[in-house]
C-alpha cells in the first residue's frame, strides 16, 4: 500500500487501501499498523484533518483494533 507522509508530531505517513477498507499508518519511531474496516468517507476527512494526531485520537485509536503491527 502506498503511503503519503503528513505533517504531524505523532504521525509520519498514511495510507489507505479501498478494497479492503484498510488504514495504514506509520507512526514517528517507525512502527505500522493497519485499521481494518475503516470506512471510505473517514480516510478522506483523516486525510484531510488539520491535526492527524487529534484525528487519530478521536476517531481512529479506540473505535478499531489494529492489526499488522510492523516497524519500518
Amino acid at each position: 500500500m502506498e503511503r503519503q507522509y503528513v505533517d504531524s508530531s505523532m504521525i509520519t505517513s498514511i495510507g489507505y487501501d479501498f478494497s479492503t477498507c484498510t488504514l495504514e499508518i506509520e507512526f514517528k519511531g517507525g512502527a505500522v499498523w493497519d485499521y481494518p474496516g475503516v470506512p471510505e468517507y473517514l480516510w478522506y476527512e483523516f486525510e484531510n484533518a488539520d491535526s492527524k494526531g487529534k484525528f487519530f485520537h478521536q476517531n481512529i485509536n479506540k473505535q478499531y483494533t489494529p492489526q499488522g503491527y510492523r516497524v519500518q
